[in-house]
């Protein structure tokens, strides 16, 4: 990404925002927020529709804006399972580096493949919605 690893995970980290801008995602509440000068937990519960699919999902969000580290781990919903951590380091030349994982697999086994399926997909457009964001939020690198 052309810009620091400090704004992307701001960008990254301010999930209240997420309606705005990430698509499917309806709303967003957080429940609870256990951060002491920017690091620690958020509870956070978040409406995903997707087509005729409308579910809920409550997720353990970790911030560590010093290691420019967040992580989000499922607590309750329609998934099995979901962990996703996201790494960001400022390059050498400027811009960051962002790494970024998930893990996840849905209790419904038709839910899992259709997932498996447009996983590609998805997540091109998700990665879009934070660099959209990110050249909305932020002035031009060059400037």
């Amino acid at each position: 990404m052309p810009y620091s690893a400090q704004q992307m995970f701001d960008l990254v980290a301010d999930i209240e925002k997420y309606p705005d801008f990430i698509p499917w995602c309806q709303a967003l509440r957080v429940r609870t927020d256990k951060r002491v000068e920017g690091v620690g937990e958020v509870t956070a519960d978040m409406v995903v529709r997707y087509k005729l699919f409308l579910e809920q999902f409550r997720s353990l969000v970790f911030v560590d804006p010093r290691n420019y580290l967040i992580s989000a781990d499922y607590l309750q919903g329609p998934i099995k399972k979901l962990h996703n951590r996201w790494k960001f380091q400022d390059l050498p030349d400027g811009g960051s580096q962002i790494d970024f994982y998930i893990d996840f697999e849905f209790r419904n086994r038709l839910l899992q493949r259709i997932a498996e399926e447009v996983f590609d997909r998805a997540f091109a457009k998700m990665s879009d919605a934070f660099i959209n964001r990110a050249h909305a939020i932020y002035p031009a690198p060059d400037q």
